[in-house]
């Protein structure tokens, strides 16, 4: 099983490099980049420094959306970033979530059918072909790139059953993020319906009250984006996801303050770093997972979060 890292880039490019590079060396095989519009840094200039300064590491974004930027311009992104990094490219694609879409009063319309002109396009430009593709949000013409490398791996992250079924159909495989732990396997049998996918799993690891302090803020959107079933199924109601809804107006840290601990619990791994480890272990196992992902937050001391992290879940 790979273990990765998520970073999302809050803080300065080279702080995020360092690291990235920490990461290799300890051990870690993929880094993916958070792309949360206005919110953080550039994706693509994060993802350019992390790949002049590593060696073996994959990079790609974790994860882009066909909204604020063409598919198509994306996919060039992308390999440009192959060509670089010299084959250590992949594509992350999902709907896009609040927290990017919401500054640039950017409306997610029909997003499955977003998702599939993205991947499909990306499919057929990585041919090196020139080729067409008439989509409902996006379209190309007789376009070609010609540097390409057709094995580049296309990861599609969501959480509805359509959204699923789309990426066991037409992705590499499917990265779940921050998903309600009681439906995993449901998510997975979604995913796996017709053919053997790769699934990557992420979530946070909390071994002491300063972790979840990290997790907190950025529960806020994924709470508000979660579907109607799980805010039921955790008793969060309509007028408390409004107030974390309006307050992310005001930043992370502010929607935070209405974040309760009972809500975040089932969405973690919580606990010491052996009941962590056992944990994750079980979940991986009976799930098949293919890939653990870390989610990285703004950590006063980054590298010794992985130096835990890789003390519970890489090979010693």
């Amino acid at each position: 099983m790979k273990i990765s890292l998520n970073v999302i880039p809050e803080c300065p490019i080279k702080q995020i490099v360092q690291v990235v590079k920490h990461a290799e060396n300890l051990g870690y095989q993929r880094c993916w980049v958070y792309d949360e519009g206005l919110a953080t840094r550039d994706v693509h200039i994060v993802m350019t420094a992390i790949a002049l300064e590593t060696n073996l590491i994959e990079i790609g974004p974790g994860i882009t959306n066909p909204y604020t930027r063409h598919p198509a311009q994306t996919a060039a992104a992308i390999m440009t970033l192959d060509e670089l990094s010299k084959g250590r490219a992949f594509l992350g694609i999902g709907a896009g979530g609040s927290l990017t879409l919401d500054p640039l009063e950017i409306r997610r319309e029909k997003p499955l059918t977003a998702v599939r002109d993205t991947i499909e396009i990306t499919r057929k430009l990585l041919t090196g072909k020139r080729v067409s593709h008439e989509g409902l949000i996006a379209s190309i013409e007789s376009a070609q790139i010609d540097y390409t490398r057709q094995d580049i791996e296309i990861w599609l992250a969501g959480r509805g059953p359509k959204m699923l079924a789309l990426g066991g159909e037409l992705a590499d495989g499917v990265m779940l993020d921050f998903i309600y732990k009681p439906e995993l396997g449901e998510y997975i049998e979604n995913i796996r319906h017709s053919k053997k996918t790769k699934v990557c799993y992420s979530t946070a690891i909390v071994t002491d009250e300063q972790d979840l302090e990290f997790v907190r803020p950025h529960m806020t959107y994924r709470l508000v984006d979660a579907p109607p079933r799980v805010k039921e199924s955790i008793g969060i109601t309509p007028e408390e996801i409004g107030r974390i809804r309006s307050a992310l107006g005001s930043g992370l840290e502010s929607a935070a303050r209405h974040v309760k601990d009972e809500w975040i619990a089932p969405f973690i791994i919580q606990g010491t770093p052996s009941e962590c480890k056992e944990e994750i272990r079980e979940i991986c196992d009976k799930n098949e997972v293919d890939e653990f992902l870390i989610p990285m937050f703004d950590m006063p001391d980054p590298k010794k979060y992985l130096d835990q992290i890789a003390s519970i879940l890489l090979p010693a």
